[in-house]
């Protein structure tokens, strides 16, 4: 009797407590679940996170003279609406000294010029048309990026210098104002490193102020008129930096209308 008992209990054993291996094969299951799981998840937030960067690429112009590539939107809400090249003769050589892209805030410049421009009756840019913005008080950025690896910050303070100066003499029948000018760049430390690829970004604010940074530093606020309008002129004057890119400005400024 006590055999047969002991036979019972062994069978019972049997139908009860699975074998050593289906335990191990029954763990080795969850932890692929549990890798696969792991898997999927982080396969998920990397395309969540290529998502985001995508969403974050903005696109961009490249001038084609120097091959320097803008945003063709800035962060603060600025589009571009023309790039170009400015060069200088050196030695009898035209260098490239860097490539610029002029932003404006589209909407607030054509609220600002809705009443001046009438692009049914142009087909092409006028002198008053470039003349209206140059007026205009509407906000709006140039970005310089060096190309010319020689550069440094004394040679643009003379050459920034000379060039609005010239440009005030223009909008003032001829009258010199070398300390208004001299106010854009006259902080800046000629000891800052300027390389191919530095940034120079000046911009026109509200209230008719222009805002000069240099390598992300604010070097200069001037509040002045004359002084807006006479930077806006080097570019969109009658004797442009580049004339291309005054040319595709203009175009710009009429299919806004």
């Amino acid at each position: 009797m006590a055999a047969i008992a002991e036979n019972n209990v062994n069978a019972d054993n049997q139908h009860t407590t699975p074998p050593l291996e289906e335990k191990l094969n029954g763990m080795k299951l969850k932890d692929e679940t549990k890798v696969a799981a792991e898997t999927l998840d982080q396969a998920k937030k990397q395309e969540e996170v290529a998502a985001a960067a995508a969403a974050e690429e903005v696109a961009v112009e490249v001038e084609p003279k120097t091959g320097v590539s803008f945003p063709v939107k800035l962060t603060d809400g600025k589009e571009l609406m023309t790039v170009g090249l400015r060069k200088k003769s050196m030695l009898g050589m035209g260098i490239k000294i860097y490539g610029f892209g002029m932003y404006y805030d589209k909407e607030k410049l054509k609220e600002n010029l809705k009443t001046k421009i009438d692009s049914k009756e142009s087909t092409k840019p006028t002198k008053e048309m470039y003349q209206a913005v140059t007026d205009s008080d509407s906000a709006m950025t140039v970005r310089l990026v060096i190309v010319f690896s020689s550069l440094t910050m004394n040679m643009v303070k003379k050459n920034f210098d000379e060039g609005l100066g010239a440009s005030i003499k223009k909008l003032t029948g001829g009258k010199k104002n070398d300390d208004l000018a001299n106010k854009v760049m006259g902080a800046a430390s000629d000891g800052i490193k300027l390389s191919s690829g530095s940034v120079i970004e000046i911009s026109r604010l509200p209230g008719n102020v222009l805002q000069t940074k240099v390598v992300d530093e604010v070097i200069s606020k001037v509040e002045s008129e004359l002084l807006c309008r006479a930077y806006v002129n080097m570019y969109l004057g009658d004797d442009p930096l580049d004339k291309e890119a005054k040319e595709k400005f203009g175009m710009q400024l009429l299919s806004m209308f």
